[in-house]
Protein backbone atom coordinates (compact mmCIF):
# COMPACT_ATOMS: atom_id res chain seq x y z
CA UNK A 1 0.00 0.00 0.00
CA UNK A 2 1.38 3.38 -0.99
CA UNK A 3 1.05 6.83 -0.64
CA UNK A 4 -0.11 7.26 -4.51
CA UNK A 5 -2.96 4.85 -3.62
CA UNK A 6 -4.26 6.84 -0.57
CA UNK A 7 -4.06 9.71 -2.92
CA UNK A 8 -5.76 8.08 -5.10
CA UNK A 9 -8.42 6.66 -2.83
CA UNK A 10 -8.92 10.49 -1.56
CA UNK A 11 -9.27 11.50 -4.68
CA UNK A 12 -12.25 9.71 -5.59
CA UNK A 13 -13.77 10.36 -1.87
CA UNK A 14 -13.67 14.01 -2.31
CA UNK A 15 -15.11 13.60 -5.81
CA UNK A 16 -17.82 10.92 -4.77
CA UNK A 17 -18.41 13.56 -1.80
CA UNK A 18 -19.03 16.31 -4.04
CA UNK A 19 -21.97 14.58 -6.33
CA UNK A 20 -25.55 16.11 -4.95
CA UNK A 21 -26.46 12.64 -3.65
CA UNK A 22 -28.45 12.41 -0.36
CA UNK A 23 -26.03 12.76 1.90
CA UNK A 24 -25.06 16.04 0.47
CA UNK A 25 -27.99 17.56 0.72
CA UNK A 26 -28.93 16.34 3.51
CA UNK A 27 -25.50 18.07 5.07
CA UNK A 28 -26.31 21.20 3.63
CA UNK A 29 -30.02 21.58 4.55
CA UNK A 30 -28.95 20.29 8.27
CA UNK A 31 -25.88 23.11 8.30
CA UNK A 32 -27.93 25.96 6.27
CA UNK A 33 -31.33 25.14 8.87
CA UNK A 34 -29.77 23.93 12.00
CA UNK A 35 -26.61 25.59 12.58
CA UNK A 36 -22.90 24.87 13.18
CA UNK A 37 -23.37 22.28 15.52
CA UNK A 38 -26.24 20.42 13.74
CA UNK A 39 -24.16 20.66 10.72
CA UNK A 40 -21.35 19.38 12.52
CA UNK A 41 -23.20 16.53 14.27
CA UNK A 42 -24.94 16.08 11.00
CA UNK A 43 -21.57 15.44 9.29
CA UNK A 44 -20.47 13.01 11.82
CA UNK A 45 -23.08 10.60 11.49
CA UNK A 46 -22.64 10.38 8.00
CA UNK A 47 -19.00 10.12 7.66
CA UNK A 48 -19.32 7.15 10.67
CA UNK A 49 -21.70 5.39 8.14
CA UNK A 50 -19.65 6.27 5.17
CA UNK A 51 -16.56 4.35 6.51
CA UNK A 52 -18.72 1.69 8.03
CA UNK A 53 -19.33 0.54 4.51
CA UNK A 54 -15.75 0.65 3.16
CA UNK A 55 -14.95 -1.30 5.91
CA UNK A 56 -17.77 -4.09 5.23
CA UNK A 57 -16.32 -3.71 1.53
CA UNK A 58 -12.70 -4.70 2.84
CA UNK A 59 -13.80 -7.26 4.89
CA UNK A 60 -16.41 -9.00 2.01
CA UNK A 61 -19.61 -7.32 2.30
CA UNK A 62 -19.71 -6.97 -1.54
CA UNK A 63 -19.37 -10.53 -1.79
CA UNK A 64 -22.00 -11.96 0.61
CA UNK A 65 -24.54 -9.33 -1.50
CA UNK A 66 -23.39 -11.32 -4.63
CA UNK A 67 -24.12 -14.55 -2.94
CA UNK A 68 -27.15 -13.76 -0.98
CA UNK A 69 -28.97 -11.34 -3.42
CA UNK A 70 -32.39 -10.97 -1.27
CA UNK A 71 -30.06 -9.68 1.54
CA UNK A 72 -29.28 -6.49 -0.78
CA UNK A 73 -32.55 -6.12 -2.34
CA UNK A 74 -34.42 -5.69 1.59
CA UNK A 75 -31.32 -3.33 2.81
CA UNK A 76 -31.83 -1.68 -1.11
CA UNK A 77 -35.81 -1.42 -0.42
CA UNK A 78 -35.04 -0.21 3.16
CA UNK A 79 -33.10 2.36 2.53
CA UNK A 80 -34.90 3.36 -0.41
CA UNK A 81 -38.14 3.65 1.70
CA UNK A 82 -35.89 5.88 4.23
CA UNK A 83 -34.71 8.26 1.50
CA UNK A 84 -38.59 8.76 0.12
CA UNK A 85 -40.10 8.96 3.77
CA UNK A 86 -37.28 11.62 4.11
CA UNK A 87 -38.60 13.70 0.94
CA UNK A 88 -42.55 13.67 2.42
CA UNK A 89 -41.32 14.83 5.81
CA UNK A 90 -39.20 17.90 4.19
CA UNK A 91 -42.37 17.91 1.82
CA UNK A 92 -44.96 18.69 4.26
CA UNK A 93 -42.89 20.68 6.53
CA UNK A 94 -41.51 22.97 3.59
CA UNK A 95 -43.72 25.83 5.23
CA UNK A 96 -42.99 25.20 9.07
CA UNK A 97 -40.28 27.40 11.07
CA UNK A 98 -36.77 26.52 10.92
CA UNK A 99 -36.50 25.83 14.34
CA UNK A 100 -38.48 22.74 13.68
CA UNK A 101 -36.75 21.58 10.83
CA UNK A 102 -33.47 20.97 11.42
CA UNK A 103 -32.51 17.95 14.00
CA UNK A 104 -30.21 19.16 16.83
CA UNK A 105 -27.14 16.89 18.81
CA UNK A 106 -27.71 13.34 18.77
CA UNK A 107 -30.90 13.45 16.27
CA UNK A 108 -28.75 14.77 13.57
CA UNK A 109 -26.06 12.34 14.02
CA UNK A 110 -28.54 9.71 14.06
CA UNK A 111 -29.88 11.18 10.62
CA UNK A 112 -26.47 11.28 9.21
CA UNK A 113 -26.08 7.61 9.71
CA UNK A 114 -29.42 6.84 8.71
CA UNK A 115 -29.33 8.69 5.38
CA UNK A 116 -25.84 6.66 4.44
CA UNK A 117 -27.28 3.63 6.01
CA UNK A 118 -30.02 4.22 3.47
CA UNK A 119 -27.56 3.48 0.64
CA UNK A 120 -26.27 -0.24 0.52
CA UNK A 121 -25.13 0.94 -3.32
CA UNK A 122 -22.33 2.58 -1.07
CA UNK A 123 -20.93 -0.61 0.14
CA UNK A 124 -20.41 -1.85 -3.76
CA UNK A 125 -19.52 1.15 -4.89
CA UNK A 126 -16.12 1.40 -2.32
CA UNK A 127 -15.70 -2.35 -3.03
CA UNK A 128 -15.00 -1.34 -6.85
CA UNK A 129 -13.01 1.86 -5.59
CA UNK A 130 -10.87 -0.19 -3.24
CA UNK A 131 -10.66 -3.36 -5.47
CA UNK A 132 -9.21 -0.25 -8.22
CA UNK A 133 -6.88 1.09 -6.06
CA UNK A 134 -5.75 -1.21 -3.49
CA UNK A 135 -4.30 -4.21 -3.65
CA UNK A 136 -6.10 -7.57 -2.95
CA UNK A 137 -3.77 -8.68 -0.06
CA UNK A 138 -4.21 -5.67 2.63
CA UNK A 139 -3.36 -7.20 6.03
CA UNK A 140 -6.19 -6.03 8.99
CA UNK A 141 -4.04 -3.01 9.92
CA UNK A 142 -4.24 -1.72 6.70
CA UNK A 143 -7.23 -1.91 5.91
CA UNK A 144 -7.64 -0.14 9.41
CA UNK A 145 -5.84 2.69 7.89
CA UNK A 146 -7.80 3.00 4.65
CA UNK A 147 -11.51 3.11 7.20
CA UNK A 148 -9.62 5.94 9.27
CA UNK A 149 -8.36 7.92 6.44
CA UNK A 150 -12.16 7.37 5.15
CA UNK A 151 -13.48 8.97 8.39
CA UNK A 152 -10.98 11.19 9.06
CA UNK A 153 -11.55 13.11 5.45
CA UNK A 154 -15.22 12.85 5.65
CA UNK A 155 -15.31 14.56 9.12
CA UNK A 156 -12.80 17.52 7.91
CA UNK A 157 -14.80 17.97 4.48
CA UNK A 158 -18.19 17.99 6.32
CA UNK A 159 -17.28 20.57 9.45
CA UNK A 160 -15.51 22.79 6.78
CA UNK A 161 -19.34 22.66 5.60
CA UNK A 162 -20.80 23.33 7.97
CA UNK A 163 -18.68 25.91 8.73
CA UNK A 164 -19.45 27.59 5.63
CA UNK A 165 -23.22 26.95 5.33
CA UNK A 166 -23.90 28.04 8.59
CA UNK A 167 -23.17 31.38 8.39
CA UNK A 168 -25.48 34.43 8.70
CA UNK A 169 -25.71 35.35 5.06
CA UNK A 170 -26.38 31.34 4.25
CA UNK A 171 -28.48 31.20 6.92
CA UNK A 172 -30.55 34.34 5.78
CA UNK A 173 -30.38 33.05 2.47
CA UNK A 174 -32.20 29.77 3.28
CA UNK A 175 -34.88 31.51 5.55
CA UNK A 176 -36.08 33.48 2.70
CA UNK A 177 -36.05 30.99 -0.20
CA UNK A 178 -37.02 27.98 2.97
CA UNK A 179 -40.00 26.66 1.02
CA UNK A 180 -38.43 26.73 -2.25
CA UNK A 181 -35.16 24.63 -1.35
CA UNK A 182 -36.98 21.97 0.90
CA UNK A 183 -39.27 21.19 -1.77
CA UNK A 184 -36.69 21.39 -4.06
CA UNK A 185 -34.29 19.03 -2.07
CA UNK A 186 -37.66 16.94 -1.52
CA UNK A 187 -37.84 15.93 -5.32
CA UNK A 188 -34.38 15.24 -5.48
CA UNK A 189 -34.20 12.84 -2.17
CA UNK A 190 -37.38 11.34 -3.51
CA UNK A 191 -36.11 10.73 -6.86
CA UNK A 192 -32.99 9.12 -5.02
CA UNK A 193 -35.51 7.04 -3.54
CA UNK A 194 -37.49 6.03 -6.42
CA UNK A 195 -34.36 5.40 -8.25
CA UNK A 196 -32.50 3.04 -5.65
CA UNK A 197 -35.94 1.29 -5.54
CA UNK A 198 -36.43 0.21 -8.97
CA UNK A 199 -32.85 0.26 -10.44
CA UNK A 200 -30.57 -2.30 -10.41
Amino acid sequence: MTTAQFIAFNLTLLAAMAAPGPALLYALRQSVAGGFSAGVATGAGLAVMAATWTGAALLGLNAVFALVPWAYVVLKTAGAAYLIWIAVQLWRHANAPVSDSAHPGARAFLGGVLVNAANPKSVLFAGAVLVVIFPPDLNLSQKSLIVFNHLTVELIVYTLFAACLSSAPARAGYLRLKPIIDRTASVILGALGLRLLFGR
